[in-house]
């Protein structure tokens, strides 16, 4: 009987402590590599849109595996289930460096989002320059991906465009 009870126990104090499913911290950047296919770097308080970022990439592969870069495509996006930094939106930025996607998402600043967005980007694409000209088939898929998933999804999204010069 006390062996039950002990064991008992030991497995509710597993499950309150060790429980699967639990969201990652919201106040540490979230880093996910799948080697080959897609790297996601999201900025504390981004990481519910993890969920969102790796469906864009699954309907990205469904196009096939694709050699070649892409121009880096931003995003401002609105979405319910993710709340940034006190803000209702968050900045995404995607680009594909020799076949693997990139994902970097970040809150905006109250000023300019662009700035934001490209600077958090073109820090983490440093590890993975642009092998050659950026191939407008596959900056296209991307921006179609990103709105399809984002229309099943129910979240709005809006393609920034690049500042003047």
């Amino acid at each position: 009987m006390i062996e039950s009870i002990t064991i008992l126990t030991l497995c509710v104090l597993y499950l309150i402590f060790f429980r699967p499913g639990k969201t990652p911290p919201l106040n540490n950047p979230l880093v996910i590599d799948r080697p080959g296919k897609y790297h996601v770097t999201l900025a504390p308080n981004i990481n519910l849109a993890q969920p969102f970022v790796e469906a864009i990439a699954k309907e990205l592969t469904s196009f096939g595996s694709r050699a070649g870069d892409s121009d880096t495509q931003y995003f401002n996006v609105i979405d319910k289930h993710v709340k940034a930094h006190g803000h209702d939106n968050y900045l995404l930025a995607i680009t594909q460096r020799n076949g693997i996607l990139l994902f970097q998402a970040s809150a905006p600043n109250d000023q300019d989002h662009y700035k934001t967005i490209y600077e958090f980007a073109q820090d983490v694409l440093k590890r993975f320059p642009l092998a050659g000209e950026p191939d407008t088939t596959i900056t296209r898929q991307i921006i179609s991906s990103a709105q399809q998933v984002a229309r099943t999804k129910q979240i709005k999204i809006t393609q920034l465009d690049e500042p003047a010069d």
